[in-house]
C-alpha cells in the first residue's frame, strides 16, 4: 500500500534520525493511511478509497459525495 492520501494528498516527508552522537541517518514521516469502504449512494455501489486519518475526519464532516468530487477534481480515480 502507498503511503498516498487520495483526498489530501498527503504523502511520506523524509528527514533525518539523529543519534545521541549526532550521527544522521534518513527515515520516512508517513502519514496515518488507512483503507476504508464507504457507501456511495449516487452511484448505487461501495468505494474503497486510501484516505488518512485525517481525511476520514473530513469525509466525516463533508459527507462521502462531496469528498468522491473532490478526489475526481484533483484528477484521483474512484
Amino acid at each position: 500500500m502507498s503511503a498516498h492520501c487520495q483526498l489530501t494528498g498527503a504523502e511520506p516527508g523524509f528527514g533525518n534520525n539523529i543519534s545521541h552522537s549526532h550521527r544522521r541517518t534518513s527515515r520516512r514521516f508517513d502519514p496515518n493511511i488507512q483503507r476504508k469502504r464507504y457507501w456511495l449512494p449516487s452511484e448505487g455501489r461501495h468505494v474503497r478509497l486510501t484516505l488518512s486519518a485525517r481525511a476520514i475526519k473530513t469525509v466525516d464532516t463533508i459527507g462521502i459525495e462531496a469528498a468522491v468530487a473532490r478526489i475526481r477534481a484533483r484528477g484521483g480515480k474512484v
